[in-house]
């Protein structure tokens, strides 16, 4: 069920589409366990005939479940592109592929989509990462160290110079 474009439809108007795409349909194919898209892409586009080009103009939103690479807690980060734009030619060395009178709107999504993903998600800006375990202390400072240290022993040593 790609995000598909009746080229009939634009000989009378202009389209609107509203609406999601699953995700399994844009195909992402993340190497990357950090980032999880797991909700729908919701879509609002408009499409203009322009000579011999499709020009698709609106907004896409799409929820991704994340994991900072910080402090490893989840959250979502919302990728919306509100002022998306993309010109498919219809004619040339260029033109995008037509079949049954449709153009098929997908590859163009998940390229944009895939740039737009954070490399290295962070929960906040100012994460600071994992926090590091303080080490226990004595509760009494009488309590003193009666175990001979490493360095002690060393200085009992006595080396010659020849």
């Amino acid at each position: 069920m790609a995000l598909r474009i009746n080229l009939r439809y634009l000989e009378r108007d202009d389209l609107t589409l509203k609406g999601e795409l699953p995700v399994a349909e844009l195909d992402l194919d993340l190497r990357d366990e950090m980032i999880r898209p797991e909700k729908p892409l919701v879509y609002e586009l408009l499409i203009q005939k322009l000579d011999d080009n499709l020009l698709v103009r609106g907004r896409l939103f799409l929820p991704i479940a994340c994991e900072c690479v910080r402090c490893l807690k989840a959250f979502e980060y919302e990728l919306d592109l509100p002022e998306w734009t993309c010109l498919l030619p219809l004619a040339g060395e260029e033109k995008v592929t037509i079949t049954s009178d449709s153009v098929d709107l997908t590859p163009f999504l998940r390229e944009d989509i895939l740039l737009e993903l954070p490399q290295h998600p962070l929960c906040k800006p100012e994460c600071g990462g994992l926090k590091k375990p303080t080490p226990e202390r004595p509760k009494s400072s009488s309590l003193r160290r009666t175990e001979p240290s490493a360095w002690a022993e060393l200085n009992k040593l006595k080396v010659r110079n020849e």
